[in-house]
C-alpha cells in the first residue's frame, strides 16, 4: 500500500513524457506557416520648375493634400521681370513701324510733294517757252549758239527736276512698298515670339501641382535660391499604390499576371486582396541564393509587384505586406 502513490506518480511521469513526445513530434512534422516580406510603395513626384530663382512663397507643407493644378510655390526672377519690359518695347517699336509702312506717308507730307511736282512742272513749262524764244532769235541771225545751247540745257535739266517731284509725289500717294509692309509685319510677328517666350517664363514662375496627393518632402525654404530643374517638393500619390516583392525563381510557379493573392498587412492587422500586374523580364543577378545543397544550381531572384483590388485606408508607402511562402492562390 505504501508503494502505490509512487507507482501513480511513475505512471503520471511516465504519460506526462509521452505526451510531451508526441507533442513535440507533431510540431516538428507540422508544416510551418512562413511569410516572403514585401513593401509598400506608392508613385512620388518631384515637384521643380523650370527657371532659376528665388523662392517667394511656398503654399503647402509636409502632410498637407494637393490637387493637380494648384499653385505650390513661386519663384521670384528680376531677369525675367526685366526681359518683359524689353519684350514690350520692341513690340511696340514694331507695331509702330508697321502702322508707318500701312499708313504711307503723312498728307503734310503728300501736300510737300505735290507743291514741288507742281513747281517744277511750271518751271520746265518756262524753260520751254525761253528756249522756244532763244531759238527763234537763234535762227533769225541775232544770238549766238552759245545762248541757245544754254537755254536748250536750261530746258533739259528742268524736265528732269519736272519728272524727279512727279516721281517723289506719286511714291507720297502710293506708300511704302509692299516688301517694306511685309519686313515691318514680319518684325512684329518676331517682337510678338519674344514678348510670347516671356511671358511662358512668367507662367514658370508658378509651380502647379503636377497630380494630386499628399505632400511628403519639403525640399527648400522660402528666401532660398534654387536653379532650373530644382526640386522644391515631393507629392505622394496614395491612390496609386502597390506592393512589392523579391521571388526567388523557384517560387513563381504559380505567379502569373492578373491572379490574385491574400497579403497580410501587420500595421493594419487586416488581409488584403492584391493583384499581380508586374513581374521582371528578367532575374535580378545581384540578388540571388545559393541551392547547391539541393540541387547544384544557383537561384535568381525576380521583382513581382501586386495591387490592391480595392482601396484600402490607412495602406501608406513603406508598411511592410506578408506573402505566405506556400503561395496558395486566392483565384
Amino acid at each position: 500500500m505504501k508503494r502505490i502513490p509512487a507507482i501513480i506518480t511513475l505512471l503520471i511521469i511516465i504519460a506526462l513524457l509521452v505526451a510531451a513526445f508526441f507533442g513535440i513530434k507533431h510540431f516538428a512534422t507540422q508544416p510551418k506557416s512562413e511569410y516572403l516580406q514585401g513593401q509598400v510603395e506608392a508613385r512620388r513626384v518631384m515637384v521643380a520648375g523650370k527657371i532659376p530663382g528665388r523662392i517667394a512663397s511656398l503654399a503647402f507643407k509636409e502632410g498637407d493634400s494637393v490637387t493637380k493644378g494648384q499653385v505650390m510655390a513661386i519663384i521670384s526672377s528680376a531677369e525675367i521681370e526685366a526681359k518683359k519690359i524689353q519684350a514690350q518695347g520692341a513690340l511696340n517699336a514694331a507695331k509702330a513701324q508697321a502702322n508707318k509702312a500701312q499708313n504711307g506717308a503723312r498728307s503734310e507730307q503728300i501736300a510737300a510733294a505735290k507743291a514741288m511736282s507742281e513747281r517744277a512742272a511750271e518751271g520746265a513749262k518756262i524753260a520751254q517757252t525761253t528756249y522756244e524764244r532763244v531759238q527763234k532769235l537763234y535762227d533769225d541771225g541775232v544770238l549766238p549758239i552759245q545762248k541757245r545751247d544754254e537755254a536748250e540745257a536750261q530746258m533739259k535739266a528742268a524736265k528732269s527736276q519736272a519728272e524727279a517731284a512727279g516721281a517723289q509725289y506719286a511714291e507720297a500717294l502710293a506708300g511704302a512698298r509692299n516688301e517694306d509692309k511685309a519686313a515691318a509685319n514680319a518684325l512684329v510677328m518676331q517682337a510678338k515670339g519674344a514678348e510670347a517666350e516671356v511671358n511662358a517664363y512668367l507662367d514658370e514662375t508658378k509651380i502647379l501641382a503636377p497630380i494630386s496627393g499628399e505632400v511628403t518632402l519639403k525640399i527648400s525654404e522660402e528666401g532660398e535660391v534654387v536653379g532650373a530643374g530644382s526640386p522644391v517638393m515631393a507629392i505622394t500619390d496614395l491612390t496609386d499604390e502597390w506592393a512589392v516583392f523579391n521571388l526567388r525563381e523557384d517560387m513563381l510557379k504559380d505567379v502569373t499576371k492578373g491572379k490574385i493573392f491574400d497579403m497580410y498587412v501587420p500595421a493594419l492587422d487586416a488581409t488584403v486582396a492584391m493583384e499581380v500586374y508586374y513581374i521582371a523580364s528578367a532575374g535580378d543577378y545581384a540578388v540571388w541564393k545559393s541551392s547547391k545543397e539541393s540541387g547544384g544550381f544557383d537561384l535568381k531572384t525576380f521583382e513581382v509587384r501586386l495591387r490592391p483590388k480595392f482601396p484600402v485606408a490607412g495602406l501608406r508607402p513603406g508598411m511592410t505586406v506578408l506573402w505566405k511562402k506556400d503561395l496558395n492562390l486566392k483565384k
